[in-house]
Formats: structure tokens, sequence, C-alpha cells
């Protein structure tokens, strides 16, 4: 079902974090599980929030990316699309020994971004890790982190080459093309998936929609993997 928009405040960060928490809370009393279009990765944040209330408690992550989002301030703010996954940690809304980033390759914000993120346990597989290592192994290892936790999927369309998605606001060359994440997220299938984002879609960047149909494709990817049958 399409449940519509969480009218949030485009001005004011603080308040439409609690509007989109609540926004989500409701709809999660209603209905199994949701999949929140973005938006910037701000919003992982108090939707993290919201799944904890239902979850009663941490959940895994699964994070397609190519940054970390792990900052501990961006210009000096502790909420922006660079800083979701510090505080969500630092709330204990996720566990980052179950937490798994894959895809990254962009610059860092602070050099000790990377230290902290693997100080908390965080499983980090770069871009050229995921060729390095392959398809097969890259799975492997995902299931052998989460095993068979209630997890959280949040896609950054910016994990996509800008060769196919190109309508982002922080491009990053050398990502994975749109077959790739397809294959990923189908293989992950025996994850158990409570909830799930696909965000940083900018439509006046995009050319001839291309980014918005990649963004389509990868949620009805995930809503398959989330709604599969054993």
């Amino acid at each position: 079902a399409d449940a519509g928009d969480i009218v949030c405040n485009p001005f004011n960060i603080n308040e439409a974090i609690q509007q989109i928490e609540k926004g989500a809370f409701e709809l999660l009393n209603k209905a199994g599980g949701i999949i929140s279009m973005g938006g910037d990765h701000t919003i992982a944040f108090p939707l993290l929030r919201a799944i904890n209330k239902i979850n009663k408690g941490p959940v895994a992550l699964v994070h397609f990316d190519a940054h970390l989002d792990t900052w501990d301030t961006y210009f000096g703010a502790p909420y922006t699309h660079g800083t979701p996954f510090r505080r969500a940690i630092e709330e204990n809304l996720i566990d980052p020994k179950k937490y798994v980033m894959l895809g990254i390759r962009g610059s860092l914000y602070d050099p000790d971004d990377l230290t902290w993120a693997r100080e908390q346990g965080v499983t980090i597989i770069t871009i050229d890790d995921y060729y390095k290592m392959g398809f097969k192994n890259v799975l492997e290892k995902i299931v052998s982190v989460l095993h068979d936790v209630p997890t959280y999927l949040t896609f950054d369309i910016d994990g996509i080459d800008p060769t196919f998605a190109p309508g982002t606001g922080t491009p990053e060359v050398g990502g994975f093309n749109v077959r790739e994440a397809q294959l990923i997220i189908r293989e992950l299938n025996q994850i158990n998936f409570i909830g799930a984002d696909v965000v940083e879609v900018s439509p006046p960047f995009d050319t001839n929609n291309m980014t918005s149909y990649v963004a389509a494709t990868i949620a009805f990817e995930i809503l398959c993997t989330m709604t599969k049958t054993n």
C-alpha cells in the first residue's frame, strides 16, 4: 500500500526528525514493515527510532552507500545526512557489531571517521573489497555477520555509480551498477528485514528521470526481498 507522504518541517531539522519518527511509528502499528523513500539520509535516524519502538531494542543494519555517514558532525551540525548512523549507534538503535556497510568509496569528512566506525565493530566492505572478494564471498560475509536477527536496510542511491544514477547531491564514480545492486538485494532474501529506505534521490539533478527509475526499481527489489516466502 502507498501510505502517502509524512509531512515534516523543511526548515527545522529537530522538528522534522520528531515528525518523521511519529509518522513512521504510526504506520508501523498498522503494517508489518515500511519502505521509506527519501529525502536525504537524515531520515534514517528517526526511522530507526520508530523501528526500535516496535522491535523493543537495537536492530542490525545493511547500509548501501558511497559514504560512511557515521561522522560526528557536519559543518558543526549533529543531525545531517552525514551523521545519522553515528547518532543511531550512540542511542543504541543499531548494534554496531551487526552493522554492514557495502560499497564505500567516497571521501572522508574527518580522518578519524573510518577509524571510529571500525572501532565500534562495524563491518565495512568497500567497493574495492567487493571486487576483490567477489559476489559469493561478500554475501557469505554479510550473512555471517547478521544471521537471522531483525535487520533494517538503508540504501543511499549514491551507492550506485552516477553513470546509472546521476540525480544525487554527492555522486561518487566507481560504484555498483544497477544489475549488481539488484542481485545483491535478491540474494539477501534470507535476512530478516523489518524495514528499509531508499534515499538521496534529487530530481533537479537527474537526467531523463534515470535516477528515479533506478530508485523505484531498488525499492521494488527490497519490497520483494522483505515479503519473500520461504
